[in-house]
């Protein structure tokens, strides 16, 4: 027959001790801060992405300034690329589709200035970098635009 002395081997635990908690914690803080270092692209895919963008908007361009036959600039700056539509009052910013983009922070493109004649195609490589990461957007005489690794 077992005999019990009550409240000496009789416990009961109501909830979690602050160990426990505090080691639940860690390892929630652990698995966030690696899922957050997975989940972040590389600087080469950030840069293929931010190419691929400009290739589609800058097809865009040429395609939309054949279609209404005036033509349309593409120039950057520092940290942006703006459109700009010709007009008769001038050169005037582009609509929504081709609206001014920011660059990604430290990504470069080497270029100045492509204007897309309605009549007659534009060839240009620009050269992208974020990092040790480099692309080349190029577009064709048959007015293909195309994007390069340039490793």
């Amino acid at each position: 027959m077992p005999i019990s002395v009550p409240g000496i081997f009789n416990h009961r635990k109501n909830g979690f001790t602050l160990i426990e908690l505090l080691v639940v914690l860690l390892v929630m803080g652990l698995a966030a801060g690696l899922i957050g270092v997975i989940a972040q692209p590389d600087e080469r895919t950030r840069l293929r992405v931010e190419a691929e963008r400009l290739a589609e908007l800058l097809d865009l361009a040429a395609t939309e300034s054949r279609l209404t036959g005036k033509p349309i600039a593409w120039a950057v700056g520092r940290a942006d690329y703006r459109f700009w539509r010709s007009s008769d009052a001038g050169w005037l910013e582009a609509g929504e589709t081709l609206r001014a983009r920011s660059l990604p922070a430290g990504m470069a493109i080497a270029g100045l200035r492509i204007e897309f004649d309605p009549y007659v195609p534009v060839t240009y490589e620009l050269q992208m970098s974020l990092g040790a990461a480099r692309y080349a957007v190029v577009g064709s005489p048959l007015g293909e635009v195309r994007i390069h690794d340039s490793r």
